[in-house]
């Protein structure tokens, strides 16, 4: 009897335990976007929250850094018939909100997201730091902000709390029209 006592009671202490690990989710992902219009290719990593607010359903939050990418410009003096190079550092800031809709409910879930927010281009000749990217989010509203919508499709597996993501989509962000971009983030999160 001693033994069907203890075995409810931990059942009632792991019970909420089992039920808050799917409330909530932080993660940390790296990512890759292609941009179409200069056709660069930029690499970060981010940040990921979501709240899930009904089953299936959890609204997120999430902001990533793409790193100085230097490419190179070449431009022709047709006078001299000389060319010139000029590296460009091209940095981004992402932030996006919305739904991501979860399909199924065991280990390993397929989802669609749609999100919106923010797409913020500097050219910064800066070394990379911790420094320069406070001072992007400091000085957001002062630059070039464009507006983002994401509509993408993913996969995330896990193990109790512990899980693996990835997701793709186009990361539309409108200046002087829409420009669409391949974006894809990989990484891991916790689940509480």
């Amino acid at each position: 009897m001693k033994r069907l006592a203890f075995v409810f009671l931990l059942a009632g202490f792991f019970l909420p335990l089992a039920w808050a690990q799917d409330q909530f989710q932080a993660g940390a992902y790296v990512d890759y976007v292609h941009f179409s219009q200069t056709s660069s290719n930029l690499a970060g990593v981010g940040g990921r929250f979501g709240v899930k607010v009904i089953p299936h359903v959890t609204l997120e939050g999430e902001m990533s850094y793409d790193f100085a990418q230097a490419f190179t410009e070449g431009f022709t003096d047709t006078t001299n018939g000389s060319i010139s190079f000029q590296q460009t550092n091209l940095r981004v800031l992402h932030g996006l909100f919305g739904p991501k809709l979860e399909a199924g409910h065991g280990r390993l879930r397929p989802f669609l997201t749609v999100k919106a927010g923010f797409t913020n281009f500097r050219l910064d000749p800066r070394p990379v730091s911790v420094d320069t990217l406070v001072s992007s989010v400091e000085n957001l509203r002062a630059n070039n902000v464009s507006g983002v919508l994401y509509p993408g499709a993913g996969v995330e597996g896990h193990l109790g709390p512990v899980g693996l993501r990835l997701d793709a989509g186009d990361e539309i962000y409108f200046n002087h029209g829409s420009h669409n971009n391949f974006r894809l983030a990989f990484g891991p999160f916790l689940r509480f």
